[in-house]
């Protein structure tokens, strides 16, 4: 019997990675620089890795991407050390390896975009949106404006952003520098007070960017997020209720990240009715409007 083609197939390998960096930043965060040209040729925005934090742990932990250089065959990993397998990958130094699978999952939609896509991340939902942002930014055309929430300090320096933004509060003015650098929008969300950030939830922040430009332009939104699920729940229902579309990267623990044990599975509105879909491989990106958030 000839079994449907899944997404992962063909697409993944085990790649064995060097790691080149592996910087901290407050918050228990880290960023993880790693060598894996085979899975940086084959990576897109909003596909993740499956990776071995440490070769005395056979759990592998599943980590989004946020940065995929083909050329220099590298991929940059924003993480949270908050766990013994998370913990071990905050131990690891330039010069060792790492058993890496992937690229796993079905990405973001990749060509085709309305005129001014919303990237809205949240937590350790950031890196998709910046490998997202500069997937964009290389096709052109677009006016993409990325809005990222955190409630610990941000992994990198607060900037003051020069690129203005109508219908977003004035004082609302902290940036990420690398978006900054590559000139697309961005602005910050918080409820920790940090400096030139919207005092709230991100998603409040994007609401109001939307409500401010009237209906017409609306017709040239679509959102994409990443984030925890309450986050992904809010995003389904601003999309909703501004009538635009939305596509959301779902986090959900995974055992083996390929399909195979269907822990992940989440319940999802399909032409034929409810059915339980794997985040790992038939995601982790899926139409907003289509999710049961439990």
């Amino acid at each position: 019997m000839n079994l449907p083609a899944k997404p992962h197939r063909g697409t993944m390998v085990d790649e064995r990675a060097e790691v080149l960096a592996n910087d901290a930043y407050p918050g228990h965060q880290h960023v993880l620089k790693i060598r894996a040209p085979e899975i940086a040729r084959r990576a897109r925005p909003g596909s993740f890795v499956h990776l071995r934090c440490a070769p005395s742990l056979a759990m592998r932990r599943p980590m989004s991407i946020m940065r995929a250089d083909a050329a220099k065959g590298t991929l940059d990993i924003l993480f949270k050390a908050h766990g013994l397998g998370t913990a071990e990958l905050a131990a690891r130094k330039a010069g060792e390896t790492l058993s890496v699978l992937g690229p796993i999952g079905v990405p973001f939609r990749l060509e085709g975009y309305r005129r001014r896509p919303l990237l809205i991340g949240g937590g350790v939902g950031l890196p998709p949106m910046v490998y997202l942002a500069e997937h964009l930014r290389r096709v052109g055309g677009t006016m993409p404006l990325v809005v990222l929430g955190s409630e610990v300090p941000f992994p990198f320096t607060l900037r003051p952003s020069t690129i203005m933004v109508p219908g977003l509060p004035p004082h609302v003015i902290a940036t990420m520098p690398l978006l900054e650098d590559w000139g697309i929008a961005c602005r910050l969300a918080s409820r920790e007070g940090y400096p030139g950030c919207f005092e709230g939830f991100v998603t409040e922040l994007a609401a109001g960017w939307i409500e401010a430009l009237g209906t017409e332009a609306r017709d040239e939104i679509e959102i994409f997020a990443c984030g925890p699920t309450p986050m992904l729940k809010a995003v389904q229902a601003l999309a909703a209720r501004f009538a635009v579309p939305a596509q959301v990267s779902l986090e959900e623990y995974m055992a083996c990240a390929v399909g195979g044990c269907a822990g992940c599975a989440v319940r999802v509105n399909t032409p034929t009715g409810p059915a339980m879909k794997r985040v790992c491989v038939d995601g982790p990106v899926f139409e907003a409007s289509t999710v049961v958030f439990e």
